[in-house]
């Protein structure tokens, strides 16, 4: 059976969510293609001679790409099975398998799930189910034919860009953030990969060039212990690679003894969502930690020798402009104004279908879903803070390439103005000194 598997978005990165399927589906048989869309142009040819294409949708911008994609192999093979896999198929499930653009949805460990389907597809049997939780024996994910390192995202240190890998230790997370849209799937557990897999795949991209690499995992402290055996591993084979990796605030925390020995054996920082620094807005998302714990991840980070680079939700139904005005004081206070992307500030909480957020008390203030938008709307109780997303929003975006903290300045002294506030004298802050490590292309949903 021939096999085509899109990719349109994965934050700059070669897309694993590609190789990982394909690896699963040539090893049994298939003869499968893989195409990144954000790379290279459609592939006309492929698409009107597959008989399955699945279509990776692991967040928000892919979907809506992804849609389009759908669109243009509809056009050229109306036959064809067209499959969204990833967490925002499950959660869009409903719109996308009703109007037409997809006969199937797979989530979780979809690899056994896309191999079953094109087994069935190919013995004129029903589709796979939706949600696979079962452990897969994980191939070496298989790059060939993806455009390497060089094409993707890289790791910028002062004027020097480096070529950067990715990879992923675990799948899933154990926790269950209200807004987060792996927990619909997951709902609390993880998947540990093996160790010889996950330097298998490092080994391979450090071969095509890559001197970085990034470990994508939700959060790759979900297993301590297994993450710095990987660590380990990476130093001993490959000396002088550096990584970064994802975490938590509270396991930064908790497992804070681990964050020196990680930073000795090439973390250069880590990827925290602090998300707000309102305890009320922590509380409804369930964040598992308290605004005063971000100093305390900081400290901690600080001391072991390892940057912390913060995410936030600037806007979401209980953030006030207290909150908002609170959370640049304190990236201005702490020095963060340097390593903070221009589009944190304009982040705007989403809650898709089968959201957590949509099962808790605060449920009411989200409106009926936007299926062709993939969202459930709300609406801030004060208007002033839709007012201020809008114009957050389309100020960050027309001052792209404006030095970070001018970009910061603009946005503190318009936030004042909506709000008849008025901005405070900055004469300086503990800022972090450039150059600060960090990928080229910033983090965003």
């Amino acid at each position: 059976m021939k096999v085509l598997l899109l990719s349109t978005y994965e934050l700059g990165h070669q897309p694993i969510n590609l190789a990982w399927p394909l690896a699963a589906l040539r090893e049994a048989g298939c003869r499968a293609e893989a195409v990144d869309l954000s790379v290279s142009d459609f592939p006309e040819d492929l698409a009107a001679g597959a008989a399955l294409v699945g279509i990776s949708v692991p967040m928000h911008t892919a979907l809506r790409l992804g849609v389009e994609a759908a669109r243009q192999v509809r056009e050229l093979n109306p036959v064809a099975h067209i499959c969204f896999y990833g967490h925002y198929a499950y959660l869009n499930e409903a719109y996308l398998t009703g109007s037409g653009l997809a006969d199937s949805v797979l989530a979780g460990e979809v690899e056994p799930g896309l191999v079953r389907l094109a087994e069935d597809l190919d013995r004129r049997r029903s589709p796979a189910a939706r949600i696979l939780m079962e452990r897969p024996i994980y191939p070496v994910p298989d790059r060939t034919g993806l455009d390497g390192p060089a094409a993707y995202a890289g790791l910028r240190t002062g004027e020097e860009t480096r070529p950067a890998g990715y990879t992923e230790a675990t799948r899933g997370c154990r926790h269950t953030c209200t807004h987060c849209p792996i927990v619909p799937v997951y709902n609390g557990r993880f998947f540990a990969v093996p160790v010889e897999t996950v330097l298998a795949d490092i080994r391979r991209q450090v071969a095509a060039g890559a001197t970085h690499i990034t470990f994508g995992d939700p959060d790759f402290l979900n297993g301590p212990t297994h993450s710095l055996r990987i660590a380990r591993r990476l130093q001993a084979e490959f000396p002088g690679t550096t990584f970064d990796f994802t975490a938590k605030v509270e396991h930064l925390i908790e497992h804070h003894p681990l964050l020196g020995e990680l930073a000795g054996l090439g973390a250069l920082f880590a990827v925290s969502a602090f998300e707000s620094t309102s305890d009320e807005v922590l509380r409804v998302l369930r964040k598992g930690h308290t605004a005063a714990d971000l100093d305390r991840a900081l400290k901690l980070a600080a001391g072991a020798g390892l940057e912390l680079q913060p995410t936030w939700v600037a806007f979401t139904p209980w953030t006030t402009l207290e909150d908002y005005l609170g959370m640049l004081d304190w990236i201005w206070d702490r020095g963060l104004t340097g390593i903070t992307p221009a589009i944190q500030y304009a982040v705007r909480l989403l809650v898709p279908p089968r959201s957590a957020l949509l099962r808790t008390p605060e449920a009411s203030l989200f409106g009926p879903p936007d299926p062709g938008n993939f969202v459930h709307p709300w609406q801030h109780p004060d208007p002033c803070m839709d007012e201020l997303y809008a114009a957050v929003s389309v100020l960050v975006e027309e001052r792209i390439g404006l030095e970070a903290e001018a970009l910061f300045l603009e946005v503190e002294a318009l936030a004042h103005r909506i709000g008849d506030r008025e901005p405070p004298v900055r004469m300086g802050g503990a800022r972090i000194p450039a150059p600060s490590p960090r990928l080229t292309e910033d983090w965003f949903c």
